[in-house]
């Protein structure tokens, strides 16, 4: 998995934070705001974006298909239109998967 886990309990996560969990530069998440609609964060009254725990979900699922998929820009906005909702069940059973395989090892390094 390319992106660090994060804590959902977090009502609210600055662009910086966001940009650290996917491992990315905060332009490229300001550019993908620009870009997919489906990105809308919040601004507080400085103009700082405010990404909620659904926003990375969404991102989770453009960076799964812009960085890993290979998918062009154009193509990731007509996945995410078409079965955006297929997409998401998948990025949540990947995540599952992912969870469980470190578990695994971590499990494998303790015997």
């Amino acid at each position: 998995m390319p992106y660090k886990e994060y804590e959902p309990q977090k009502m609210y996560y600055s662009i910086g934070e966001v940009a650290k969990l996917f491992q990315v530069n905060p332009s490229l998440i300001r550019f993908w705001e620009n870009e997919f609609d489906i990105l809308q964060p919040k601004k507080n009254k400085k103009g700082n974006r405010l990404f909620t725990p659904e926003d990375l979900e969404n991102l989770k699922v453009i960076f799964h298909l812009v960085k890993e998929k290979g998918y062009t820009l154009q193509g990731a906005k007509e996945a995410m239109k078409g079965g955006s909702k297929e997409i998401k069940e998948t990025q949540k059973v990947i995540d599952s998967l992912a969870t469980l395989k470190a578990f695994l090892l971590e499990i494998k390094d303790n015997l």
